[in-house]
C-alpha cells in the first residue's frame, strides 16, 4: 500500500499546481447545436489609464448564467480589421451654441484613421436628415457640420430618430458606431418609461451598432427644467449602456469643450477587438445576456448588455 503513496501525492500537486494559476483555462469545445455570435468589445483600465492589452482568447471566458460558452475569436479591430462607420448625430433641438464646439469635432474627425469613414446627420421630427452620406473625405465630412435649429425642432423623440438611422444604415462591413449629441429629452414619452428608447436599444443590440453621447443642453424651456434634465441624462446613459457605448456629461449643460469627451472616445475606439462566442438559439429570435471576464490584471471587459442570437434552423 505504500507504494501508492507517491503517485497520489503526484497526482494531488498537478492538481494543486493547476489550481494556483487560474489562467490556465481549459479549451471550451463548441457543442454541435450551437450557433456563432459575434460582438465587438471593448477593453478598459479599472484603474488609472494604461489600458491592458488582452491577446489571447483564452484570456476571455464568455458565460450565459452559469454556462460557460465557447470562444472561437478574438480579433483585435487595428489596422486592415479596423473598418468603420461612424455616425455623428446631432439633435436639432440642441442650443445653437453647440456650434462653438465644432472645431473639436472637426479635429476628432481629421484624427481618425483612413480604415474610418464618417457620416453626419440631423434628427428632427423623429427621422434623420443626412448632410453628409459615408465617406472616408474628412473635408467633405467637416463642412456638413452647421448650426442646429434650436427651439424651433423641439418635441420629438431623438430615440425614433436613431431607430431610423440604424434602419436605413447603408449594407457595410466593420464596425458600427453613434456619436450622439444630444439632451436625451423625449418630449413624446418624458416618463420614467419610454418605448421608443427601448426601440433604440433592441435595433442597436440587434444590428451591434454602439452608441455614444455627449450632452448637450436643449434650447428654449425644456433646456432648464431640472427634472427633465435629469430624465434627459438617464436615457443617454441607459441607451449607451446598454449598446456598449459610453455617455459623456458636464454637469447640467453643454460641456465648454468637446476636447476631452472626443480625445477618451477615440481612445477607446483603438482598443476594441471582435469576440466571437458559441451560443445554443431558441427557436424564435433572441435578446440574450451574456458576461464577460478576464483574469488580465486591470483589465475591464465592455460591451452590449444582450446580443441578438437569430433562430434555430
Amino acid at each position: 500500500m505504500r507504494r501508492l503513496l507517491f503517485p497520489s501525492l503526484t497526482i494531488l500537486a498537478i492538481v494543486l499546481g493547476f489550481a494556483g494559476h487560474p489562467r490556465l483555462w481549459s479549451a471550451q469545445q463548441p457543442a454541435s447545436n450551437t450557433i456563432p455570435v459575434s460582438v465587438v468589445v471593448s477593453i478598459e483600465a479599472r484603474h488609472g489609464k494604461e489600458i491592458p492589452g488582452i491577446n489571447n482568447k483564452e484570456d476571455v471566458r464568455v458565460f450565459e448564467g452559469k454556462d460557460r460558452l465557447a470562444v472561437t475569436a478574438w480579433v483585435p479591430l487595428q489596422g486592415s480589421e479596423a473598418e468603420m462607420n461612424l455616425l455623428i448625430l446631432i439633435d436639432e433641438s440642441v442650443g445653437q451654441t453647440v456650434a462653438n464646439q465644432y472645431g473639436d469635432v472637426r479635429r476628432f474627425m481629421n484624427q481618425q484613421p483612413p480604415t474610418t469613414s464618417i457620416a453626419v446627420g440631423y434628427m428632427e421630427y423623429g427621422s434623420v436628415r443626412m448632410a453628409q452620406d459615408f465617406t472616408k473625405n474628412r473635408d467633405a465630412v467637416g463642412k456638413a457640420l452647421r448650426i442646429p435649429l434650436g427651439a424651433i425642432a423641439g418635441g420629438s423623440s431623438p430615440y425614433l430618430a436613431i431607430t431610423d438611422a440604424i434602419k436605413h444604415w447603408p449594407e457595410d462591413k466593420g464596425r458600427r458606431t453613434i456619436l450622439l449629441v444630444s439632451d436625451g429629452i423625449d418630449a413624446l414619452q418624458p416618463g420614467f418609461t419610454d418605448s421608443y428608447l427601448d426601440q433604440a436599444i433592441d435595433t442597436a443590440q440587434r444590428t451591434g451598432t454602439q452608441i455614444y453621447s455627449i450632452f448637450a443642453s436643449s434650447a428654449g424651456h425644456f433646456g432648464h427644467t431640472l427634472w427633465r434634465i435629469n430624465q434627459g441624462q438617464n436615457n443617454l446613459s441607459e441607451l449607451t449602456d446598454k449598446t456598449g457605448g459610453e455617455s459623456y456629461f458636464q454637469g447640467l449643460s453643454t460641456p465648454v469643450s468637446f476636447g476631452p469627451f472626443l480625445g477618451e472616445f477615440a481612445g477607446r475606439l483603438t482598443h476594441q477587438y471582435l469576440l466571437t462566442f458559441q451560443i445554443k438559439p431558441d427557436k424564435k429570435p433572441s435578446y440574450r445576456h451574456v458576461r464577460l471576464e478576464t483574469e488580465v490584471p486591470d483589465a475591464e471587459l465592455v460591451t452590449a448588455d444582450h446580443v441578438y442570437v437569430s433562430p434555430a434552423k
